[in-house]
């Protein structure tokens, strides 16, 4: 793997050994189903529990409000299905924001060809969504808000906590997909009514997620089954990764300001290199309001698409949009929702890069975009 220069951390991020030792004695020795109820079953439902206890008390809810499920576009379809469904009866209104992840976009979809209204609402040229705008989107029938934390393309933050209050004032349900927050941002569950964790995202396991309901908040099954989660998540539980999640989530945290600060730095020193080095270059999204790991980035007169092959070839693993889309071939829906016109490249880092492969990365798209505009000229 040493070949490779791994920038794309918004898409997924390496297991940490850590937590992949606090996983082994799940796969191997201690693998009941923690539905049984013999001692050995009793095993695995402590992991579940003591898990489920340990990230309750990290984002300030209670343990019987948090549900493990399989990822966190499950728990995203879960918590706005399961409102959609089971509150239709007091209006089937939703409002969102055009640059949503697709989990969220393409549900609201689904549910608009099952009656409901949905109301996009525009983000401004900053990648930030202006707050009033949600408030004047409310109507008598609004049953639920549902906006991202933190953008999965280009990293900006939103005022989650202030909608989350207006919601609130109207007796509206909220939810946040905080999917891309978690890593960089402490969390305060006990302000919003739902949210949208995932494992991979923050160095813990692939396939593992959490969803956070606020007491109170009932809602429709949208996957059947068994009692497994109260019902709301049924199926047997990925025990191994319900502890990595938690094992993950507590290393992040512990080490959530460290990683911000060193993220930053090289963030600012990859872009500062870009800037002098290469004109037309543009900053995708407002650079206040944005993780520490996010830089996208759009250049004058280069395709991204053209340009990544470069990055590819040169073993730099970056992205040109969000990887639930970049292979597509569409456009970024949320360049769109910001007017850019221009394609991007996306580079999101971690605590582990280096200034060397900084300033590798920097010298790569420095020559690709030289060779992309020289054969443009011919």
């Amino acid at each position: 793997m040493n070949k490779y220069i791994y920038v794309d951390n918004s898409s997924t991020t390496k297991l940490d050994e850590r937590v992949l030792q606090k996983m082994l004695p799940y796969l191997r020795e201690n693998y009941a189903n923690a539905s049984t109820i013999y001692d050995f079953g009793k095993i695995s439902r402590k992991a579940i529990d003591d898990s489920r206890n340990c990230i309750a008390k990290m984002i300030n809810v209670s343990s019987d409000e948090i549900y493990f499920t399989g990822s966190g576009t499950e728990a995203d379809n879960i918590a706005i299905q399961g409102i959609a469904n089971m509150y239709k009866d007091k209006g089937k209104h939703i409002i969102t924001s055009k640059f949503e992840h697709l989990a969220v976009l393409n549900t609201c979809k689904k549910l608009e060809k099952e009656g409901f209204d949905v109301t996009y609402i525009d983000t401004q040229a900053n990648g930030i969504i202006d707050v009033n705008k949600v408030k004047e989107a409310i109507r008598d029938d609004t049953i639920l808000i549902t906006i991202m934390y933190v953008n999965n393309e280009i990293g900006t933050i939103q005022d989650v906590y202030e909608i989350a209050k207006i919601a609130r004032e109207k007796n509206i349900f909220f939810h946040t997909d905080a999917v891309q927050a978690i890593p960089h941002i402490k969390v305060d569950g006990s302000k919003l009514d739902m949210l949208s964790m995932s494992g991979h995202k923050f160095n813990g396991p692939k396939g593992v997620g959490v969803l956070y309901v606020k007491k109170g908040i009932k809602l429709d099954n949208v996957i059947c089954g068994g009692h497994q989660e109260n019902g709301i998540r049924p199926g047997t539980e990925n025990v191994a990764a319900i502890v990595g999640i938690k094992e993950a989530l507590q290393i992040t945290y512990q080490n959530l300001h460290s990683n911000n600060i060193k993220e930053k730095r090289l963030r600012d020193y990859l872009l500062e290199k870009l800037v002098n080095d290469i004109d037309g270059i543009k900053i995708n999204g407002d650079m206040e309001n944005r993780i520490s790991s996010n830089l996208n980035i759009s250049i004058d007169g280069v395709d991204s698409s053209e340009l990544m092959v470069f990055l590819i070839m040169n073993g730099i693993c970056a992205s040109s949009g969000s990887a639930c889309n970049s292979s597509s071939g569409k456009p970024s829906h949320v360049l769109e929702a910001i007017g850019q016109k221009n394609s991007a490249i996306r580079i999101t880092l971690s605590s582990e890069n280096t200034i060397s492969e900084m300033n590798r990365i920097a010298n790569v798209i420095k020559n690709s975009v030289n060779l992309i505009r020289k054969k443009q000229k011919c």
